[in-house]
């Protein structure tokens, strides 16, 4: 299972989903629905944008979890 640990990622870094949303121009929406782990599909210019204004790895957002 995939699961998004951006929410983890976003507090280690002390930033809102807010602050996120102005530093990416991604819609706060979004990045809530990925923060909660909503998303069913995933868009790589968004997980780009994340990994760029987070300066961080793909790893630091997402897991891969063994069912």
């Amino acid at each position: 299972m995939i699961r998004m640990t951006l929410d983890k990622t976003l507090k280690e870094r002390g930033m809102s989903r807010y602050r996120l949303s102005q530093l990416t121009g991604v819609q706060f929406q979004v990045i809530d629905k990925y923060y909660k782990n909503k998303v069913v599909r995933y868009d790589s210019y968004v997980l780009n944008k994340f990994c760029e204004a987070l300066n961080c790895q793909i790893g630091d957002i997402i897991e891969y979890i063994a069912e």
